[in-house]
């Protein structure tokens, strides 16, 4: 595995958990796909930095928990702005 790869999942990893943010959020942030920061953070990290990965890991399933309740707080969001323009 190359060096930059750690270093970049490392440093997404970084962020993710500074921020308390989603995969979606770091590969904005970074200009990235969500699959590199995923497999970044995921499966390279585990090999190289276990402990930060433990860290990452907690933030992943929080996320996962919460991810029903985003997605309905953005229909709800489309929907209002949506009702407001066609007033």
């Amino acid at each position: 595995m190359e060096s930059y790869m750690v270093e970049r999942g490392k440093l997404f990893a970084a962020y993710m958990i500074k921020h308390q943010c989603t995969i979606r959020q770091v590969a904005k942030a970074f200009n990235a796909s969500k699959t590199t920061v995923h497999k970044d953070v995921s499966e390279r990290l585990e090999q190289n930095d276990p402990m930060l990965y433990k860290q990452v890991k907690a933030l992943l399933v929080k996320n996962k928990a919460e991810r029903h309740m985003r997605g309905g707080l953005a229909t709800k969001k489309k929907f209002l702005e949506q009702k407001i323009v066609k007033a």
